[in-house]
């Protein structure tokens, strides 16, 4: 009995070498047998990373409040954000827009900022003379400034021109008034009464000093009586 058993162990393995082979190469996730799994290496290697493209202009909520309309059912209460965006090399716009949520307000407000763009007229990083503009009870006052001055100024009036791309300058709010969107309105008209530098003429290169020889005079004889 044992040397019986023994022969039928031998025999299995033997067995199933031909039942594999008809079966053909295993299909798995992976390995030497082949299958999806390098498949979906092969397209991770094609495939590029993912970069992130910066956004053409930069933005900033400068206000952001819950405003109430009273109707005939009852109030109704909506957002108006007011947004200033800007690409710091000379464009800025300022937008306000009214929504149910925050965000929807946000997107019409910067919508029609990007409508209302102005272009700023400056010279090596500040304005090229000094603007005044008053709107509604703001007054704004900006000045030029040397290079390395940096940007004095706060409040709203910082937000738009820092994003206008004034690097040295000095702003003053003259107005009593603390709201920041006519102070922000009033930086805008200011912005707008700028005039492009004049460009300075080359100085002359010198020339040389030639000295005039002066004929000497000639004496005239007096008459004798």
């Amino acid at each position: 009995m044992t040397e019986v058993k023994a022969v039928q162990k031998e025999a299995k393995p033997e067995s199933a070498a031909p039942a594999a082979e008809k079966r053909g190469p295993q299909r798995g996730r992976g390995g030497n047998h082949g299958g999806r799994g390098q498949r979906r290496g092969r397209r991770g290697q094609d495939r590029k990373p993912f970069v992130r493209q910066k956004p053409e202009f930069e933005e900033q909520v400068i206000d952001l409040r819950r405003v109430v309309r009273v109707m005939a059912g009852g109030k109704r209460f909506r957002f108006r954000a007011t947004l200033v965006i800007g690409d710091k090399k000379g464009r800025v716009g300022i937008g306000m827009g009214k929504g149910g949520d925050v965000q929807q307000s946000i997107q019409k407000a910067k919508n029609k900022a990007k409508k209302n763009l102005i272009i700023v007229q400056m010279n090596k990083g500040t304005i090229p003379h000094q603007v005044d503009a008053k709107y509604s009870a703001a007054r704004v006052l900006i000045k030029p400034a040397k290079e390395g001055n940096g940007l004095v100024a706060g409040g709203a009036v910082r937000t738009v021109l820092h994003l206008a791309g004034v690097n040295d300058a000095t702003a003053k709010c003259l107005g009593r008034t603390t709201n920041k969107v006519t102070n922000a309105l009033a930086t805008i008209d200011a912005l707008k009464q700028l005039k492009p530098a004049r460009k300075s003429k080359k100085k002359e290169a010198a020339k040389p000093v030639v000295e005039k020889k002066v004929a000497p005079k000639k004496k005239v004889a007096k008459e004798s009586k």
